[in-house]
């Protein structure tokens, strides 16, 4: 009887999962949102962002569907703290909270999911090979971990547990290797283009549904940004331009891959920040989808965008 009743809900899950279109680009920007520069020794940096990201976007493969029944949003906040203990060794964590939505609505039919509460967080350890390089290059590597702060078993005002991706957490432990370099010129000294790469190994929920496995899709990014730095009327601005390329497999359950997850995306990266005051700087970034390939059909991101706080205290 036990197995026939968690065929049923898997049967129920897949099903689900079709016609909802489910989505591996709505949850909260874990690894977007780590990466703290390394200011000196003795360094504490405080951030405090919120996230919003909004899918109205229908895809199959790289076809955009004229279908605007679904819409999901994502509204995540962002607590980052990083202290540095060396000149060339520093750590820094993410700390979460997210509030999801998903509304679907065809023919006046209005269907609405969503959950809010603790997300993952992040400990991510970082080093500096400057020495390596001559003065105008920086190579940083780090290695860190998700942990699965957030919740798993909330359920909708049915009372129908909802999809893994519509939860605050994943149940699992990640691995996750990041690296950052940055290369400056002597010609304009504030300028600098730099390539970041994050891969994230992802674990497994053992408890799904009570006995079944979930694993969300491994995931790696690319960005190439050019950063400049300009005073005005007596504050510095940092404006920057970047391109992210990111990729994720496909989820599985019970190890079998499941259809409409995992994809590629292509998108602009438009960033500023302004030093409001000496050690307190407010950032503003957008990101612009310009290419996505999903595999199946899925909702894709149409815009995305963050604002925040940073406080340095020496």
């Amino acid at each position: 009887m036990t197995k026939f009743y968690v065929l049923i809900m898997i049967t129920m899950f897949l099903n689900l999962s079709m016609t909802s279109q489910t989505c591996c680009s709505g949850g909260i920007p874990l690894s977007n949102s780590i990466g703290l520069p390394i200011t000196g020794k003795g360094v504490l940096l405080l951030g405090l962002s919120y996230d919003y990201n909004y899918l109205n976007t229908l895809k199959n493969g790289d076809d955009k569907l004229d279908d605007n029944s679904r819409t999901r949003t994502t509204q995540s906040l962002l607590f980052n703290v990083g202290y540095t203990f060396t000149r060339d060794f520093s750590v820094e964590a993410l700390f979460t909270y997210v509030k999801q939505e998903r509304v679907i609505d065809i023919f006046g039919n209005v269907n609405v999911d969503g959950s809010n509460g603790i997300g993952d967080g992040v400990l991510l350890f970082k080093y500096n090979f400057n020495r390596l390089f001559k003065k105008n290059n920086i190579l940083r590597i780090g290695l860190g971990t998700k942990i699965p702060f957030g919740a798993t078993d909330k359920k909708s005002d049915q009372g129908i547990l909802l999809n893994p991706d519509l939860q605050p957490g994943s149940g699992a432990w990640d691995l996750i290797g990041w690296a950052f370099y940055s290369q400056t010129f002597d010609f304009r000294p504030s300028a600098s283009f730099s390539a970041t790469t994050i891969y994230r190994y992802t674990g497994t929920n053992n408890d799904f549904l009570g006995s079944i496995t979930y694993r969300f899709g491994t995931e790696f990014q690319a960005a190439i940004i050019y950063t400049d730095q300009f005073l005005i009327h007596k504050t510095l601005v940092d404006p920057s331009l970047g391109i992210r390329y990111r990729q994720a497999g496909q989820d599985e359950i019970g190890g079998s891959l499941l259809d409409n997850t995992g994809g590629r995306w292509v998108t602009v990266n438009p960033t500023i920040i302004v030093e409001i005051m000496e050690d307190f700087n407010f950032l503003l970034k957008f990101e612009i989808p310009i290419y996505s390939y999903v595999d199946g059909t899925q909702l894709t991101p149409s815009l995305r965008s963050t604002v925040g706080l940073f406080y340095t205290i020496n």
